[in-house]
């Protein structure tokens, strides 16, 4: 598929950012792939959406380098779609925490097998990693040690890998904007739990799945906190006025700030509020729980 041209730049020493052209209201100025340079070859991580301009710059890229692995921080098609192509090209493995659906929590299983629908950004239902990887295991990949760290949230597969003191974010934690957390690849109770637990070690920047690097992760971090606590407290507001379906929270709370087009978003991120919210027994149903069920407080 052809469409634009990559912009790569050298972000930090021995790491090159390739972003895609594959830019959207959901994938911001596009996807970023990033190629490490190690002492025995090269790593890429998340090899981005299935665009030969974009292929052509990830090997240009590498020149003479031997690509030893391609990790992905999850299947999502817009990181994931070109990893077939590439390992083609390259022999390279792929590592990934599984499949797409792979860490899901029971909850979100059970909506899932009741017909839960995913939103937003298309889940890659073909990808099978050649090597599943555990949370906390240390890759010594390319003369690298890198750290897969299992941070659910955004889907239930999602990892960030650490090099030292530097993560590779994903889509767990960007810059340029929040998280979608669509229910049932999107998880609110696992991303705050996966925000917390980023929280508790040293981090000097974040190199994100879209846009530009985080310079500050505790401050990052913190603010993406507060907002979805502030988030939440606005929900539980506006079900004080009474029992309202998502698409109607969302039109209560983001209207005022936010383009139409985005609005069915906003409803996904809500009901990811209101199902963990259910869960704590905090609200309730009117029938059974779904993307079109009217919530109230207990």
């Amino acid at each position: 598929m052809n469409k634009g041209e990559t912009q790569i730049e050298a972000v930090l020493p021995g790491i090159l950012r390739l972003r895609a052209a594959n830019p959207s209201a959901l994938t911001g100025t596009g996807t970023n792939t990033y190629v490490l340079t190690g002492a025995q070859g090269a790593v890429v991580i998340d090899p981005g959406p299935d665009l030969d301009a974009h292929l052509a710059a990830i090997l240009a890229a590498l020149g003479d380098r031997p690509l030893q692995s391609i990790l992905l921080t999850h299947a999502h098609l817009d990181h994931s779609a070109l990893c077939p192509r590439l390992a083609a090209q390259t022999s390279a493995k792929t590592y990934a925490f599984g499949p797409a659906v792979a860490g899901r929590s029971a909850v979100m299983q059970r909506l899932a097998a009741e017909g839960l629908a995913g939103g937003g950004e298309g889940i890659d239902p073909t990808f099978s990693p050649d090597v599943s990887v555990a949370d906390g295991e240390v890759l010594e990949l390319a003369g690298l040690a890198i750290k897969a760290l299992h941070t659910p949230g955004h889907i239930g597969s999602h990892l960030c890998f650490g090099l030292g003191p530097l993560l590779f974010s994903g889509d767990h934690v960007m810059e340029w904007s929040t998280t979608l957390v669509s229910p049932p690849d999107g998880d609110m109770g696992a991303y705050m739990a996966s925000l917390q637990r980023l929280s508790g070690e040293l981090w000097q920047v974040f190199l994100p799945g879209h846009g530009g690097l985080v310079p500050d992760p505790a401050a990052r971090l913190q603010e993406l906190i507060v907002h979805r606590r502030a988030r939440e407290a606005s929900i539980l507001s506006e079900l004080r006025e009474g029992a309202k379906t998502p698409a109607e929270l969302a039109l209560c709370i983001y209207a005022a700030s936010t383009p139409a087009a985005l609005l069915p978003a906003a409803a996904r991120n809500i009901l990811a509020h209101l199902i963990d919210l259910n869960d704590r027994n905090v609200v309730s149903t009117l029938g059974r729980l779904g993307s079109e069920t009217k919530f109230h407080l207990i």
